[in-house]
């Protein structure tokens, strides 16, 4: 075999071995480097720390009562089975609920992203070119003749992340991810609470409807009385004309709760993510009393799990804290390992022989070390964002803990006036009965009825308000209390640690 053939038969050559040597002189030169550089963090650091519940005085205002946390069938206890099925209709089509999936989806596709960086890449590309040599670069036969370049070439690049920025950065978009997953719950939660108040106010509007209607009848019954006593000369026009000006009242009001109860479906419609028409198609509410109100214990402590808000709060402050320390990361050299093996030629029939390989390997390396204060600066801004973080947390907590106390005073509160409301309606029936009669059998004038009467609708509604209300703060306190959300079972668990750069070797 001839020296041609044989080099054309020899088979590619591995990388020489002085490359291995050659890699671990650059890192050594990198640890040594980093040590020694120009740029640096010192004096920039945030004194923040997230509260913790046991820092609010909740004893008096959040007692423990062995009560349970509010489950995600919550709606059951109310006993109307349409309201279980809007709240699950509605969670399936409202937009707001589909926007924060998608928010969810972009943040999981940057977990993707990142976790890439972790791992080598390679890539490969081929060309072919038609190109004509100038003369005035190459002589004869080269020069001024035709020719195809043809070209293939792989290639393979590592980042070595010996401080940890890109793996910093996956955490970044992982505690984001989960903030976002944790944004989702509460718009769910937010969505079903609106849709049960919502739904809430419509059985008191149908029932403020049936309370007028009844009234309609009331005062028909009291214009027959007057209309008897006018035939037989005890009254006169004027008390039939009041009578039939106060039926005329009365059906005017219940024309005004038709025009409420239509407006509240169209709402129901908007929340369910369907047109208005769907709302029309809604049955009239069969709500009931729901379960008895009573406070879980441990309640401010395990309220941070329980609060979709708070979770997302304080996975973002999570994220903040990994960008700090990616961003206390920039301040290292990075190494880059990057290799590539093709072939070149000018002509097909040359590119697949051993003379036409082209091989490159060797590291990179790069270290700041005058940057006119750019590091530092965007140091200061990653530390400005996780004290902003932390309040935001702190605020959420706090909100959290005086809502839950606030809708529990408002029902403790609601519950008493029922209680002397109801009393109230019964004296006032009571009244109006006696007032009837009397006015029937000419005891006493007309005037007397209607005072009897109008005392009485006021407490008939005002007990039919409050018993919507207290339902209506109920739900609020199902909210408050999370709506059914567990970051347990959600898998939204928050870290253990308390979130501080000093505490989690940043």
């Amino acid at each position: 075999m001839t020296g041609t053939a044989r080099e054309h038969a020899r088979p590619l050559p591995l990388f020489p071995s002085s490359i291995a040597r050659r890699f671990a002189s650059v890192a050594a030169l990198a640890v040594v480097v980093s040590l020694t550089g120009c740029v640096n963090y010192g004096g920039i650091h945030s004194d923040s720390q997230i509260a913790t519940p046991g820092q609010y005085a909740t004893a008096d205002s959040l007692p423990a009562q062995g009560g349970q946390w509010p489950s995600s069938a919550w709606t059951d206890q109310f006993g109307d089975p349409q309201l279980t099925q809007l709240v699950e209709e509605a969670i399936r089509g409202n937009p707001t609920v589909a926007e924060a999936k998608a928010r969810l989806d972009k943040a999981s596709s940057y977990v993707d992203a990142s976790r890439a960086s972790l791992f080598p890449q390679v890539g490969a590309s081929a060309s072919a070119t038609r190109l004509r040599l100038s003369e005035n670069l190459a002589p004869p036969p080269f020069g001024g003749n035709w020719y195809s370049d043809f070209s293939t070439l792989a290639s393979a690049s590592w980042e070595l992340d010996l401080w940890g920025k890109n793996r910093d950065r996956v955490a970044r978009a992982v505690s984001q991810q989960k903030a976002a997953d944790a944004d989702l719950q509460q718009a769910r939660v937010t969505l079903a609470t609106s849709v049960a108040r919502t739904y809430n106010r419509l059985a008191q509007l149908y029932a403020l409807r049936d309370i007028a209607r009844k009234e309609v009848a009331d005062r028909t019954a009291i214009g027959a009385i007057a209309d008897d006593r006018a035939a037989a000369g005890l009254d006169t026009n004027v008390e039939t004309q009041t009578a039939r000006s106060n039926v005329a009242t009365s059906q005017a009001s219940v024309s005004q709760y038709d025009g409420e109860i239509e407006v509240v479906r169209y709402q129901m419609g908007a929340l369910l993510g369907e047109g208005p028409d769907r709302g029309l198609k809604i049955a009239p509410p069969t709500l009931g009393v729901g379960a008895p109100v009573t406070l879980p214990d441990a309640l401010p402590a395990d309220l941070i799990a329980r609060r979709p808000d708070i979770v997302a709060a304080r996975w973002q402050v999570e994220a903040a804290l990994q960008d700090v320390k990616e961003a206390k990361a920039e301040f290292y050299p990075d190494v880059n390992l990057s290799a590539s093996l093709g072939l070149d030629a000018l002509g097909w029939g040359r590119l697949l022989k051993a003379s036409s390989r082209q091989i490159s390997v060797g590291p990179a390396i790069h270290l700041p070390i005058f940057d006119a204060g750019a590091l530092r600066a965007q140091l200061k801004g990653r530390y400005a964002d996780f004290d902003a973080d932390v309040a935001n947390y702190d605020r959420t907590l706090v909100n959290a803990l005086s809502e839950v106390a606030t809708q529990v005073s408002a029902i403790r509160a609601t519950d008493r006036q029922l209680t002397d409301a109801r009393t109230a309606q019964d004296a006032a029936t009571r009244a109006y009965t006696l007032a009837v009669g009397n006015y029937k059998a000419g005891l006493s004038p007309q005037l007397q009825v209607l005072q009897a009467d109008q005392i009485r609708l006021a407490a008939v509604q005002s007990v039919t308000n409050l018993a919507m209300q207290r339902r209506d703060q109920q739900m609020a306190l199902i909210r408050a209390l999370g709506g059914g959300f567990d970051a347990q079972a959600a898998g939204l668990a928050m870290p253990d640690q308390a979130a501080h750069p000093s505490q989690e070797g940043a």
